[in-house]
């Protein structure tokens, strides 16, 4: 089973990456942002779904930029998982964000047209805690 969980473009409609250089508070509330949407977020599917905490969970990063020419760089967008991450932990979906608990697989890019969009795909294994 896998969950997609929303979250918000909080760079003028963009993803946070590694590239951009913010003050260090503005770059902090930009991480709690991620953060407290997917945590949520999350905690909202975990009560619609009814989805118990997981032993395990794989995670990747989906950003849609909206047909956008210009070339991005997948890896760049660990930049918002890692806060998404922590959001996910915090609603209480796995015990915490190390190896044992969670396998992040690296963003992928859809430059496809359409709607500009960015969520969190969250594969569950069929045994849960």
């Amino acid at each position: 089973m896998t969950i997609d969980i929303e979250l918000p473009l909080v760079v003028n409609g963009k993803p946070l990456t590694h590239n951009q250089r913010h003050h260090y508070l503005a770059r902090n509330r930009l991480v709690q942002e991620i953060r407290h949407a997917a945590g949520w977020n999350t905690k909202a599917a975990m009560l619609r779904d009814n989805i118990p905490a997981q032993r395990h969970i794989i995670v990747q990063l989906h950003y849609q930029p909206g047909g956008a020419k210009r070339h991005r760089d997948a890896p760049n967008l660990t930049a918002t998982s890692k806060p998404a991450i922590d959001g996910v932990v915090d609603a209480g979906l796995v015990k915490d964000d190390h190896d044992g608990y969670v396998t992040e697989v690296m963003p992928v890019i859809h430059p496809e047209p359409g709607k500009r969009r960015l969520w969190l795909a969250i594969r569950l294994p069929e045994e849960t805690v």
